[in-house]
């Protein structure tokens, strides 16, 4: 068993779109142990959905399994904000919709009608079933029976939450992620819930690292798990990566987290000036306060530019400068997301001379992706500090390139691959933390490649003329 000096450690349940991981976690944000599974959906009917009763089982055992490794305090779910389930009293009263189902004409049509201004809603209209108001309107008006049933609608951590503690609760990073029922400049619902009589269902708010109370009885008793075990509210995945940053003591920066999404958080931002044709968004901490979005789905544009054989070695900087030299660019957009250039949905191309080997396109993958990242930050008009995290920071030149995109202006980044579960553990400390908690942060490597800015204005220029056929 490991005591690791006797800290607390936390289970942090991590419920991603295509995987979910079960971590063992210092209250400090060290992350000892990690389990993982696919988070597949299925086909209806009635819809694509996710098989929660499985990862429920999933996820029980394997609990059980560290417990057994690990003297665990607290455990904490967090996750995407674009997943919601509805429950009465013994569970879901429909399967848990996969947001990325496409909806009957129908409720696409009456969401249009219903959803309210962008300012109010916090985000544009997105593809498929992602925010939950569209999800709920769905379930109301395609299976009105079971909507009739229901007790509660709850973001997916907290549905966690109440499957091990009993206790219902909502929390405002989830309902702050694009959800549709939550105004965060406002602090208070949409007035989407007001109009559709759906305040019934939206339990008291928590703060992300309250306690709920501990594990129920019987699924201590039935797993052999801690029955002091304590369940924490749960939390946003991006909200509470920008938070372990708060609790390192930081503050007026733009955080840019990078894996299937690239996602640029500010707290310097002001909401006002979002721009809804660009897909910003408006999030919040977990005090929260407000958090200016720009995103885009960049792990999916670098895989389709690297190819399906990519090169596992770091990009070349004599690559990057002969990509340059030549005028070799991708441009967006190669998925069904515009991102940040409105009308670029599957216009990705690349022009000038194609890359020919799979380090050239790795090279080039990088290049365009650290592009998209500095559109992120211009969009959040990013000019103080800026923090890189996430799966692009392991290449060395992708932090490099961001960096001299921004001259003038401190770039950092963070080489911890796992900051939702290291932030996510630091919630079991947030009333007893008396100091800042340290982290890691490095300065990226000077480059010095001729004619990178010329080039940005010319792929810039390129990429603003792409539109929708």
């Amino acid at each position: 068993m490991n005591d690791k000096n006797n800290t607390p450690l936390v289970a942090v349940f991590d419920i991603g779109k295509t995987n979910v991981k079960l971590n063992v976690v210092t209250a400090q944000g060290e992350v000892l142990e990690t389990l993982s599974t696919p988070n597949p959906s299925l086909d209806g009917p009635p819809y694509r959905y996710h098989d929660l009763a499985g990862l429920e089982d999933w996820l029980l055992i394997n609990l059980a399994a560290l417990a057994s490794r690990h003297p665990l305090t607290t455990f904490v779910a967090c996750g995407h904000g674009s997943g919601c389930v509805l429950v009465d009293d013994d569970g879901p009263v429909v399967p848990m919709i996969d947001y990325e189902q496409p909806l009957p004409a129908s409720v696409e049509h009456a969401y249009a009608e219903a959803a309210g201004p962008y300012l109010e809603r916090g985000s544009p209209i997105m593809l498929g079933a992602t925010h939950i108001a569209r999800q709920m309107l769905w379930i109301e008006q395609e299976h009105s029976a079971a909507f009739a049933k229901t007790r509660h609608v709850l973001g997916l951590p907290q549905y966690w939450a109440w499957r091990l503690s009993g206790v219902a609760a909502s929390e405002v990073t989830i309902l702050g992620a694009q959800s549709h029922i939550w105004n965060a400049p406002d602090r208070r619902p949409a007035a989407i819930v007001a109009a559709r009589d759906w305040q019934r269902l939206i339990p008291p708010f928590a703060p992300a690292w309250k306690s709920l109370g501990p594990i129920r009885p019987e699924l201590a008793s039935r797993h052999a798990l801690p029955p002091t075990l304590q369940v924490l509210c749960g939390v946003h995945d991006s909200s509470v990566n920008f938070y372990r940053y708060q609790a390192a003591g930081l503050a007026d920066m733009t955080v840019v987290s990078t894996g299937t999404w690239i996602v640029g958080l500010s707290d310097s931002f002001d909401p006002a000036a979002l721009s809804e044709a660009r897909g910003m968004t408006c999030n919040a901490d977990v005090y929260g306060n407000p958090l200016a979005g720009a995103l885009t789905m960049g792990g999916r544009e670098f895989s389709k530019v690297a190819g399906e054989s990519p090169s596992e070695a770091p990009a070349d900087p004599a690559l990057i400068t002969r990509l340059i030299e030549q005028g070799t660019m991708a441009l967006p957009s190669f998925g069904n997301e515009d991102g940040l250039f409105p009308g670029s949905r599957t216009q990705g191309r690349i022009t000038g001379p194609p890359p020919e080997t799979p380090e050239e396109r790795r090279s080039l993958a990088v290049l365009y992706t650290a592009l998209l990242t500095s559109v992120c930050l211009d969009a959040l008009r990013s000019e103080k500090l800026v923090i890189l995290d996430g799966s692009f920071v392991r290449d060395p030149l992708y932090a490099a390139l961001v960096a001299a995109f921004r001259p003038g202006s401190p770039t950092l980044f963070n080489l911890n691959s796992q900051g939702t579960a290291a932030g996510s553990a630091l919630l079991a400390t947030q009333l007893t933390r008396t100091a800042p908690v340290p982290i890691s942060l490095e300065t990226p490597p000077a480059l010095n490649l001729t004619g990178l800015t010329a080039y940005r204005g010319r792929w810039l220029d390129l990429a603003q003329q792409t539109k929708t056929q």
